[in-house]
């Protein structure tokens, strides 16, 4: 066997990580969500978060930690091609979402239902530029990346960090003020669909932010993965186009 060829030879790796992420995330959302809303029972929903929540934390740092360190060049050929696969995934996902949202804004004899309050504007538009925003700032970090400029590299990707969780700050007090009025996912079909669609999508700025975290943690240190870098940012402009349709349909249609 050629040099080349056994440089570029198949190494299996097994990792426990990704089992540990699943069973966290099966007591984050699905068991603590059924435990409220289905079965009333909020002692057994606070539990299943304080058992999901640990674990996927624990388990998405584990992760990132095995492909950051990359001793054996596991991580140089996955992360980039599968992303798009995954995105596939989750815009099947928001389409459903948007899918149901679309047969009953059509089918309702008047929309919003009663009950709905006048829906704030200003705040979604303000919350519009600053994803937008960092879709070009973390486009500007991936860009100092590529030109080994490591201090330009972290400016962007803090600055990045800092408007998406100010776009969840600002949706966070959309919902309480709303809440404060008495608009609640229970009120109407309208108010249904706004806490559902705006609250998936929120949760996958979460998780844009935490993989975000995950980058900035070690390349403190020096340390940084291309294509752990190119997958999030590729996922991060998946959740800013996606906020787009939100925007688009939930408030101004």
């Amino acid at each position: 066997m050629s040099v080349n060829a056994m440089e570029h030879e198949v190494r299996w790796h097994t990792s426990y990580w990704p089992l540990v992420l699943s069973v966290g995330i099966l007591f984050l959302l699905p068991l603590s969500f059924s435990f409220h809303f289905v079965y009333k029972n909020p002692l057994m929903s606070i539990i299943s978060l304080g058992i999901g929540v640990p674990l996927t934390l624990i388990s998405i740092a584990g992760w990132v930690k095995e492909g950051i360190e990359d001793e054996h060049g596991y991580s140089e050929g996955h992360s980039v091609w599968a992303m798009p696969i995954f995105i596939m995934a989750e815009a099947l996902l928001f389409i459903g979402f948007f899918a149901a949202y679309w047969v009953m804004r059509l089918s309702a004899p008047e929309w919003p239902p009663a009950g709905t309050p006048e829906m704030p504007l200003f705040i979604p538009l303000i919350m519009t530029v600053l994803l937008v925003s960092s879709s070009m700032t973390i486009h500007f970090a991936e860009h100092k990346m590529e030109h080994n400029d490591n201090g330009g590299f972290l400016t962007w990707l803090v600055l990045t960090i800092i408007l998406g969780a100010t776009f969840l700050g600002m949706s966070g007090y959309e919902w309480s003020e709303l809440f404060h009025e008495g608009f609640n996912p229970k009120t109407n079909a309208y108010s249904t669909s706004f806490f559902s669609i705006t609250g998936f999508h929120g949760s996958h700025v979460l998780v844009g932010l935490g993989m975000f975290i995950c980058v900035l943690i070690p390349a403190f240190a020096g340390k940084m993965s291309k294509p752990l870098v190119k997958a999030t940012s590729m996922y991060w402009h998946f959740v800013d186009i996606v906020w787009l349709f939100v925007v688009s349909q939930i408030y101004f249609w």
